[in-house]
């Protein structure tokens, strides 16, 4: 049975070449690892550098795009498989019945809501599958000094915290969605 990872990336390369520097390493790391990649099916901005990576390292890619976006991400040629969904929601649906772990890169506002989607899907027990951040060049420290004060003004227990895990580099992220490690992203 195939084993999946699913990537949330920005459909835009943001400002710094660490991001597209890390989807690449990332989208290689898990075609070399044996993993399936389930990502956006877009071929624009971190999406499509994520894919084409992994392609090029013999990879089996599974792109899930909304019909509405299919023009406005250019679906991704050449990869193992397409589905086109009918919303958003569908879409996340699908990614997140495939796999069997998340990694999430930089990205923007649709990144933050698949990230917060599998978070709160994890907290309410619909799944026990590991989520982590990939830090690069500082992305996420807003985001998780937020994450902070939703548990310390008691709007979630402290025991999200162990919702996620979070990585400094690809091979810890790597490790942790595939073995469910945490030690490494505690450091």
């Amino acid at each position: 049975m195939e084993r999946n990872l699913c990537v949330f990336c920005g459909s835009r390369p943001g400002a710094s070449t660490a991001f597209a520097d890390a989807a690449a390493e990332l989208g290689r790391g898990i075609a070399r690892a044996g993993f399936g990649l389930v990502y956006g099916g877009g071929d624009v901005g971190l999406m499509g550098i994520l894919a084409g990576a992994a392609l090029d390292a013999g990879g089996v890619v599974h792109g899930i795009i909304p019909r509405r976006l299919l023009d406005r991400e250019v679906a991704k040629e050449g990869i193992t498989e397409l589905t086109v969904t009918a919303t958003m929601f569908e879409r996340k649906e699908r990614m997140i019945a495939a796999s069997d772990g998340f990694i999430v890169l930089p990205g923007g506002f649709g990144t933050l809501d698949e990230l917060l989607e599998v978070l709160t899907l994890r907290q309410l027990g619909y799944h026990d599958k590991p989520i982590v951040l990939l830090e690069v060049d500082g992305f996420w420290r807003p985001c998780l000094a937020f994450f902070e004060r939703i548990v310390a003004t008691g709007f979630a227990e402290p025991s999200a915290e162990r919702l996620f895990a979070v990585a400094v580099d690809v091979p810890t992220a790597l490790d942790i969605a595939t073995n469910g490690r945490r030690a490494a992203a505690d450091d």
